[in-house]
């Protein structure tokens, strides 16, 4: 069974907005579309950009890094723009209103 550490108030994130949070270490972008958490490491694999300040959008479930526009599906990391490679996607769920994030 994964371990799930916290990561934010789910209140403190307003749904069509991510945020980066440092998880043992780690970068990791949570992004909230409607409601549903979703987790990925945060750092675009073509330059390093912040996934957790991205642009979000709802309706395809994708955040898009800020610096190149490279798109990532947010339930399975997958690269939705040529040539963008996928990066990892992490379970979620919250509990007493923190978002928990597995790694």
């Amino acid at each position: 069974m994964p371990d799930f550490l916290p990561a934010l108030d789910a209140a403190a994130l307003p749904p069509g907005r991510g945020e980066t949070v440092e998880l043992a270490g780690r970068r990791i972008a949570v992004i909230n579309v409607g409601g549903q958490f979703y987790a990925l490491d945060d750092e675009c694999p073509h330059r390093g950009g912040p996934l957790g300040s991205g642009w979000v959008d709802a309706a395809a479930c994708q955040v898009t890094c800020p610096l190149h526009g490279w798109a990532f599906d947010l339930k399975s990391g997958a690269g939705v723009t040529v040539p963008a490679r996928p990066v990892r996607a992490h379970p979620v769920r919250v509990v007493d209103g923190k978002v928990e994030v597995a790694l």
